[in-house]
């Protein structure tokens, strides 16, 4: 079982890796696209809320919302119904950015997968979701391991 988490360990870093690439060359780090995609789809939200849709807490969404405003991906706003919550809005640069950060995150996704059938990426992905599942719901009793 060890060597499931090697292999999964060394998937995630080579992908990290691959994507980070890729994302560069558009003024996107790693990570900040998953902001972006949430807020492509619904722009404006709260920090709390983001963090909720992307399953992270709201200082991880604080702190990377600080990183992407000083490389002009995004503003804060005020709400103007209730000046205490603050809104994340997306600037035109990263509007500009979706289809080539999509397009190329489709074309990582299609390398990454190129060698496995239909049937292997649909177990994988149910694997997948089945570990995150768990692991989010069930976090491990480590002991004193």
């Amino acid at each position: 079982m060890t060597e499931l988490i090697r292999l999964l360990t060394r998937a995630q870093k080579l992908l990290r890796t691959a994507s980070d690439d890729a994302m560069s060359r558009h003024g996107v780090r790693v990570g900040q696209n998953l902001v972006l995609e949430v807020l492509w789809e619904t722009d404006g939200l709260t920090p709390g809320e983001l963090a909720s849709r992307l399953h992270v807490t709201t200082p991880t969404v604080v702190n990377t919302a600080t990183r992407m405003e000083s490389a002009g991906l995004l503003v804060r706003r005020r709400d103007p119904a209730d000046g205490r919550l603050v809104r994340l809005y997306l600037t035109p640069k990263a509007q500009a950015a979706r289809q080539p950060i999509e397009e190329a995150r489709r074309r990582l996704a299609e390398h990454a997968t190129a060698t496995l059938t239909d049937d292997e990426r649909r177990h994988m992905r149910s694997a997948l979701e089945k570990i995150i599942k768990r692991m989010t719901e069930s976090p491990p009793d480590l002991g004193d391991a």
